[in-house]
């Protein structure tokens, strides 16, 4: 059995040519002129979007995305109030076309579509090295490509993709009783804790440290602000950008790739995260704190693991998060957090001192419930539910232990150079 995946394939521009530049920055304008005219004028069908982009100079590939595209900014798809003003070229699929040679400087070139007979040019492009297997498949035919798009981004041009391609499919699904819950927490002291539940125990815990990118974003932060200040050039400015970009963006795929590897390591895995879709809105920590944590990407982190854990044929799947780095991971109950230590306030629960990322992980682990049923999270001494919604943590009863197994702060930071890696 196969899973059909989409996925979006990057690449970069070589710097064209002051001739190149010119026609690249005409298509975008008349592009993105026919787009405002078409949009103003409400165009909800196919038929009047091609009566308004007929005219203006631009191929038939790019024309056709806008009749497939306006309609839906116009309609009931997304109903849009107001347009962007940064969208990129979008062309159809047909229009696609790549030469590869191993011998060149650049192997990919790109046939950059240009309205007129002859008028269509070629440019290399730089590919990115995680997806150079993607693009070979692509020119194998084991992939198939959908729209792509022509952006500007700063001093450079970007060249994005949609292709689908197979992956073998998971032979077990999430709502399975006998699968591997596998939590993942995100945050900043620690960049992605991980931990699987065997047995309904945490076994094996996972820690990447966060401090380089931690390190990176109030590098970025204060040097941009100065360049800034001092009126720099825009190049200078754009450069140091992109510098720090690169930089986190490699982290990012190196901490999503060795979640996924984490996982693989148990028996019939699924990948449970944070349903995040509201952070952004309820971070209220002051402005200095809102700015270091709104200026990481949690969910561009996300993303990637979902990805690769889809290559890989490991189901993914969202909880609630509320409450996941306070609460007791063995009894339920909301405890107190401090730094890296978490702490129960229940007397009666085993748990007295326990590293606080990977007790969130093991809540996010624990509320993947594959019988729809939900118990509450509840304060010591308290039976109150807090909430009653269906992706709150579900358990069985469990006798106390007679031996404490649990995971404590200073006996974790003794093994933590085998769980964690400084090389992210």
């Amino acid at each position: 059995m196969s899973a059909t995946v989409t996925k979006t394939l990057q690449a970069t521009l070589a710097p064209p040519t002051q001739h190149k530049e010119r026609k690249l920055r005409e298509t975008l304008e008349t592009y993105r002129e026919a787009l405002r005219e078409s949009f103003s004028a409400g165009c909800e069908t196919q038929k009047a979007v091609n009566d308004i982009v007929t005219p203006y100079d631009l191929t038939s590939y790019a024309k056709d995305a806008l009749k497939n595209y306006v309609p839906q900014l116009c309609g009931d798809t997304y109903d849009a109030d107001e347009l962007d003003s940064d969208h990129p070229v979008r062309f159809t699929e047909r229009g696609f076309n790549v030469d590869h040679s191993p011998e060149r400087d650049h192997s990919f070139c790109w046939r950059v579509p240009q309205a007129g007979r002859g008028n269509a040019f070629w440019i290399p492009i730089r590919i990115s090295p995680g997806q150079r297997d993607l693009w070979h498949d692509f020119l194998d035919g084991d992939a198939d490509v959908g729209e792509f798009r022509l952006q500007r981004h700063r001093t450079s041009w970007q060249l994005h993709v949609t292709v689908e391609y197979e992956v073998p499919e998971s032979d077990h699904a999430a709502t399975d009783t006998d699968v591997t819950p596998v939590g993942f927490d995100i945050g900043e002291a620690h960049l992605l804790a991980g931990c699987a539940r065997t047995d309904d125990s945490p076994t094996d815990p996972l820690l990447v440290n966060g401090g380089r990118a931690r390190h990176l974003r109030k590098e970025m932060h204060t040097t941009l602000k100065r360049l800034q200040e001092r009126d720099a050039a825009q190049w200078r400015i754009d450069e140091r950008f992109s510098h720090y970009q690169n930089a986190l963006t490699d982290i990012v795929e190196k901490a999503s790739r060795r979640a996924v590897e984490y996982a693989q390591r148990f028996e019939k895995p699924v990948i449970v995260l944070e349903d995040l879709s509201y952070i952004r809105e309820s971070l209220d920590y002051g402005k200095w704190m809102n700015r270091r944590l709104h200026a990481w990407a949690f969910a561009r982190l996300q993303g990637r693991i979902e990805d690769k854990a889809r290559e890989a044929g490991i189901p993914v799947e969202y909880v609630n998060a509320a409450y996941t780095s306070q609460t007791c991971h063995e009894c339920g109950h909301v405890g107190h957090r401090n730094g890296d230590e978490f702490r129960c306030s229940n007397d009666e629960c085993w748990v007295s001192e326990y590293h606080a990322d990977i007790n969130a992980a093991v809540n996010i682990a624990n509320r993947l419930d594959p019988w729809g049923e939900s118990l509450p999270v509840k304060a010591a001494g308290d039976d109150i539910p807090r909430n009653g919604c269906a992706c709150d943590s579900t358990r069985t009863h469990r006798e106390t232990s007679e031996e404490s197994s649990q995971m404590t702060l200073s006996a974790f930071h003794g093994s933590e150079p085998s769980a964690s890696t400084n090389d992210t």
